[in-house]
C-alpha cells in the first residue's frame, strides 16, 4: 500500500523544494545562547544567533541550568501522568499561582506547550451558539483552536478596529450568546502590537470576552514585562492570556492559560490537551519559577533587550533596508522577493549571522522578509556585526 503514498509523498517534496519552501532543520552543538556553532553547508561554525526567540537570553542563563538541576534531583525527569491521574507537584502549583499572579488573572492552567493550550480554550468555552472574532494574523494555534469549536467564526482585519467592530455588530445581530475576541499580543511576522486598548473598548460596547496570546510579549514587553495588556494599562479587561514558557520565559517549552477563576476550572474539567496530555516536565516548572524571580527581581535583561533592539533597527535604517516600524525584538527587514530573501539568508549565514529568511504563504506573496530577532544576550558588538553582515551580504547579493 505505501508504494503507491511514497511517490505522492516524494512528489510532494520536491514541489515544496522547487518552490523554494523548503525548511531546513539545521544542527546546532551548542546550547541555545547569542553565539551557537551551527552546520552551514556540511561545516560547522561559530555563528551569532539572530533568529531564537530568546529574548532574555535566559536559556542557558546560570541561574536558570542551576534551578533545573536542583528540580531534576528533587522533583525526578517526568510525571509519566495526566494532571487529574496522578500527574501534579507542588511544584506546578506554585508555577500557576505565580504566573496568574505575575500575570493579574485569578487562575492558571499549565499545558505542555502554547499550541495545546490555544487548543484547548475554544472547544471547552464556546458552542454553537457562541461566536469568536479572531485577528486574520492570529497564529496557527489559534486558527486551529477555532476549527476544533462548534462557534460561528468571524475574521477581522489585523488590528482594523472599524472591521473588528462591523463583526461584532453582525454576531450580535446574529443572536450570539457569547461573543469572544481574539488577537495576538504581538504579531510575529511582523512585530506589531495589536491596540489592546482599543480592542478592550469594543469589547465593553458589544459586552464580549478578550483574549490574548502574549507569547512574543511576557517577559519583556510592558514597564515590568507582563505583557502588552500591562503596556496598554489594560490588565484588569483581558479574560484570558495565553503564552508559552518556550520563549522569554526560559525557552524550553510548556504553555499555560491565565484568566478568570471560573473559566480555569472549567477547562480543568473539559479541555482536551490538558485531560489527555502528560502533565509539563517539574524540571520545567521549577526553572520557570527561577525565570520569574529573576524578572521580579530587576529590569537589567528588559533594558538591555530594549537598548539592542534600538540600536538594530537604528543602524539598520541608516544603512538603507526597509525594516518594517516599531520598537519590539522582533525586527523584519523587508526584501520582497522570496528566492532573494532565502539568498540573502544565506550569505549571511556565510557571514557569521544566523537568521531565517520567510516567504509565502508564511508572508503574503511579495513580502518575503528576514525575521532579525533581538536578544538580552546580544553585545554591542554583535549587533554592530550583523548590521555589517547586512550591509556585506547586500553588496554581495547585488554583484
Amino acid at each position: 500500500m505505501f508504494t503507491s503514498v511514497r511517490d505522492d509523498l516524494r512528489a510532494t517534496l520536491e514541489e515544496i523544494r522547487a518552490a523554494g519552501l523548503h525548511k531546513p532543520e539545521r544542527v546546532i552543538d551548542t546550547p541555545q545562547s547569542a553565539t551557537v556553532n551551527v552546520s552551514a553547508g556540511g561545516r560547522p561554525g561559530q555563528v551569532l544567533n539572530f533568529c531564537a526567540n530568546n529574548y532574555l537570553g535566559l536559556a542557558d542563563h546560570p541561574e536558570v541550568v542551576a534551578a533545573a538541576h536542583e528540580a531534576l534531583d528533587r522533583w525526578g525527569y517526568g510525571m509519566a501522568s495526566v494532571r487529574f491521574i496522578c500527574g501534579t507537584q507542588e511544584v506546578h502549583k506554585e508555577l500557576e499561582a505565580r504566573l496568574a499572579a505575575f500575570l493579574g488573572q485569578e487562575d492558571t492552567i499549565l499545558y505542555s506547550s502554547c499550541f495545546d493550550a490555544n487548543g484547548g480554550v475554544f472547544e471547552t468555552l464556546l458552542g454553537e451558539q457562541d461566536a469568536v472574532i479572531s485577528d486574520a494574523l492570529n497564529h496557527a494555534s489559534i486558527i486551529d483552536g477555532i476549527r476544533l469549536s462548534k462557534a460561528r467564526r468571524f475574521r477581522y482585519a489585523n488590528r482594523d478596529l472599524a472591521d473588528l467592530e462591523a463583526r461584532l455588530k453582525e454576531a450580535t445581530e446574529g443572536g450570539a450568546r457569547r461573543k469572544l475576541i481574539v488577537t495576538d499580543g504581538v504579531f510575529s511576522m511582523d512585530g506589531y502590537v495589536a491596540p489592546l486598548a482599543e480592542i478592550c473598548g469594543l469589547a465593553d460596547r458589544y459586552d464580549a470576552m478578550v483574549m490574548v496570546d502574549d507569547s512574543h510579549a511576557v517577559g519583556f514587553v510592558g514597564p515590568s514585562g507582563r505583557g502588552t495588556p500591562e503596556l496598554h494599562g489594560v490588565m484588569d479587561r483581558v479574560d484570558i492570556i495565553t503564552g508559552t514558557l518556550g520563549k522569554a520565559l526560559g525557552g524550553a517549552s510548556g504553555g499555560y492559560v491565565a484568566a478568570r477563576a471560573e473559566i480555569v476550572a472549567l477547562l480543568r474539567q473539559r479541555s482536551r490537551p490538558y485531560l489527555f496530555s502528560n502533565t509539563l516536565a517539574p524540571v520545567i516548572a521549577a526553572a520557570s519559577l527561577k525565570v520569574l524571580d529573576l524578572l521580579e527581581s530587576a529590569d537589567d535583561l528588559r533594558v538591555r533587550l530594549a537598548e539592542n533592539t534600538a540600536l538594530f533597527r537604528r543602524r539598520m535604517t541608516d544603512e538603507g533596508f526597509d525594516v518594517l516600524p516599531g520598537d519590539h525584538a522582533i525586527a523584519p527587514v523587508m526584501i520582497g522577493d522570496a528566492a532573494e530573501a532565502a539568498r540573502m539568508a544565506e550569505l549571511l549565514l556565510e557571514r557569521g549571522v544566523y537568521v531565517i529568511g520567510f516567504s509565502y504563504p508564511v508572508v503574503p506573496q511579495g513580502q518575503a522578509r528576514i525575521r532579525v530577532q533581538l536578544s538580552a544576550a546580544h553585545s554591542t558588538e554583535d549587533v554592530d556585526r550583523a548590521v555589517d553582515a547586512f550591509v556585506a551580504a547586500r553588496a554581495a547579493l547585488a554583484v
